[in-house]
């Protein structure tokens, strides 16, 4: 069964944000390309007489990050490249949520220079819906951050550190195949999701937790906290603090200026150790000119849906 067989297709409105009027207090929300925030870059108002799609409509990006899909659960306008689908027979929010499982692991098809407009509809997707689809509890994401706590940055006053003045490095070690058997502890391999968990492994950890893991290799430069004991391959290097004291809200701070950083390497060229020792990051500083680790602190917890780190 195709994408067309279940759902009608509606091309988005295909408009620009810099266009819209944006509004924190406003239900519309503008979906993007981005396989970030359930495809939501912001709130807007109503777009002259253009009525927005009804909630509860899916859509999936056919251009930048392709085949991302989601459920949208307010009324919402589109950005261009953006298709919307509309069940042709009623379904759950439990049904939609599964179908957009399934077409988004059909993105490996797909590349920046092709992207799916034409094949969208084509799409196969199974006939029936698993009934263990019906019985799991998906309950709303919450939170308990008050705007009034945010806390705002002023990246102009921050400064320069080299990577190898607030932490010590370490490499990740190999381990071959053979010596993977199934078991209880982390393996960090050189992938951009899960964590970095690639597996877990029956070998003893080798590295501590509380640090941060950042691929030289593989997916270059995906960074990610690590709050359990693991072992990681040697296309990892391990991050501890120097002479201050790491928590899961700095490392996060810090593990989004890291990836900032990765459109600088790649496949071609590996972000060896020696090279992320000598890379840069600009930090928020005190007056002494030291990192204040106290102000990264607070910037991520004023920040919505802190309180679920």
């Amino acid at each position: 069964m195709k994408v067309s067989d279940l759902f009608i297709l509606h091309q988005g409105n295909g408009l620009e944000l810099l266009n819209m009027e944006l509004s924190e207090n406003s239900e519309i929300n503008f979906v993007s390309r981005t396989a970030q925030n359930n495809g939501v870059v912001s709130q807007v108002e109503l777009y002259g007489d253009l009525k927005p799609f009804k909630a509860g409509l899916i859509t999936i990006s056919l251009g930048g990050s392709v085949l991302a899909s989601f459920v949208q659960l307010n009324p919402f306008y589109t950005a261009y490249h953006v298709m919307v689908l509309e069940p042709k027979l009623q379904m759950s929010f439990n049904e939609k949520m599964f179908y957009c499982m399934c077409i988004s692991k059909n993105a490996y098809r797909y590349s920046y220079g092709r992207q799916a407009n034409r094949t969208l509809k084509d799409i196969e997707l199974p006939e029936r819906v698993p009934a263990w689809v019906g019985k799991i509890s998906i309950s709303h994401i919450t939170t308990t951050t008050k705007q009034e706590q945010f806390v705002k940055l002023n990246v102009s006053a921050w400064k320069d550190f080299q990577l190898q003045q607030i932490f010590n490095f370490k490499k990740g070690k190999r381990l071959t195949k053979e010596d993977m058997n199934e078991g209880r502890n982390n393996y960090i391999g050189a992938i951009s999701d899960n964590n970095g968990v690639r597996q877990l492994i029956d070998a003893a950890p080798i590295f501590s937790p509380n640090c941060i893991t950042v691929n030289y290799n593989g997916s270059v430069g995906e960074a990610f906290y690590q709050s359990e004991p693991f072992w990681a391959s040697d296309d990892v290097n391990v991050l501890y603090a120097k002479d201050w004291k790491l928590n899961k809200y700095i490392a996060l701070f810090i593990i989004t200026i890291i990836k900032a950083n990765r459109y600088r390497f790649g496949y071609g060229r590996k972000w060896t150790l020696e090279k992320m020792k000598e890379s840069i990051i600009k930090l928020p500083t005190k007056k002494n000119g030291k990192p204040n680790w106290a102000y990264m602190e607070r910037y991520i917890m004023s920040l919505p849906y802190s309180d679920k780190i």
